[in-house]
């Protein structure tokens, strides 16, 4: 199954593991709030 307009990420540890789904401008989105620092805090 072929979905080119969604972005699959997954935990690199667990390669055969499940899935996320984002659309291009969900995961737009997320990296820009990673690139702004909106995430920061939930390192602590």
């Amino acid at each position: 199954m072929n979905f080119p307009e969604l972005i699959a990420v997954r935990d690199s540890k667990d390669p055969h593991g499940p899935k996320l789904l984002f659309t291009r401008n969900e995961w737009k989105a997320f990296i820009g709030g990673v690139k702004m620092g909106e995430f920061d805090t939930l390192a602590d």
